[in-house]
């Protein structure tokens, strides 16, 4: 029986700092993936907008060699990110497709035209600048018409430019969430030794004293936890690197790194305010106000 108290308690203990541990980690994987999307809100806001497109319709007695010249003219140019060329065959097979039946049957002729898909660099995806590359556009005799989803290039603008402000103020409060969460996995460890702290006090141990274990092993959780969640992160972002890679940047891995370090810094500062407050609230109570 003697042996069994110990290691039930042994086990008690265990799971209290293995539950204090997972929970850090998740707490602070999420906050990490937070704040790869607040370090890659510019990206994010280039990616949205460079999606935004030009479809340039053709004659159709264009030749192929005026196609490639145009193409070639296209893909040269500053404001051009990239070109595609969909010949009127291919864009019958994908409205076929879409519409789920042959058109083409019930027409007797094929009366789409061959195009050119282009996307723009994000700089010069505003309604102004668009403005005057249709002008531009319209200029190539390969061009018979210039189409671009008006309505949705301005609600795309307006709305892009909240996104920094939005994440920015998002962020605030999640912080406080998370650090949130964290104080109270900490505050209830520490709880759970309650009486421990004050019996130390009764022995004449000093508050520096009575603090330093358990910051020192808060300390240790929030490293834990950090790396944990470092891991994780890391795991994440090599599976799906490919993926990712137009919308983050993870080129040198230089902003995982900020993150990582920044995750790793956040975890033994809270982890350490936390305790530090969490044991001084004990170290002021009296031993009848241990048991509310």
């Amino acid at each position: 029986m003697k042996k069994q108290k110990p290691l039930k308690l042994k086990r008690r203990v265990f799971r209290s700092y293995l539950s204090a541990t997972v929970s850090i980690s998740l707490v602070l994987f999420l906050f990490g993936l937070f704040g790869l999307l607040v370090l890659n809100a510019d990206k994010l806001s280039d990616y949205v907008r460079e999606n935004i497109g030009f479809t340039l319709v053709l004659h159709d007695d264009v030749k192929e060699i005026d196609v490639i010249r145009l193409q070639k003219i296209l893909d040269a140019s500053e404001p051009v990110k990239s070109t595609r060329f969909i010949d009127k065959e291919t864009a019958a097979k994908q409205l076929q497709e879409d519409l789920g039946e042959d058109f083409q049957g019930f027409l007797g002729f094929n009366p789409l035209l061959s195009s050119i898909d282009v996307k723009l660099y994000a700089e010069y995806t505003r309604p102004d600048s668009i403005a005057v590359l249709e002008k531009e556009f319209l200029k190539y005799p390969q061009v018979k018409e210039v189409y671009y989803q008006r309505d949705l290039v301005n609600l795309i603008n307006e709305n892009v430019s909240k996104i920094g402000l939005f994440l920015i103020v998002f962020s605030v409060l999640l912080l406080f969430i998370f650090t949130s969460l964290i104080n109270n996995t900490i505050r209830i460890s520490v709880y759970s030794q309650r009486f421990i702290i004050n019996t130390m006090q009764l022995v004449g141990a000093t508050r520096g004293f009575i603090r330093k274990p358990f910051i020192l092993r808060s300390i240790t959780f929030g490293i834990i936890g950090a790396l944990v969640s470092d891991a994780l992160l890391a795991l994440i972002f090599m599976t799906y690197k490919n993926e990712f890679a137009g919308i983050f940047k993870i080129s040198g891995y230089e902003t995982l790194g900020i993150v990582f370090l920044f995750v790793l810094a956040m975890g033994i500062l809270i982890s350490w305010l936390s305790t530090w407050f969490a044991v001084n609230k004990f170290l002021r109570l009296r031993f009848d106000e241990l048991f509310y």
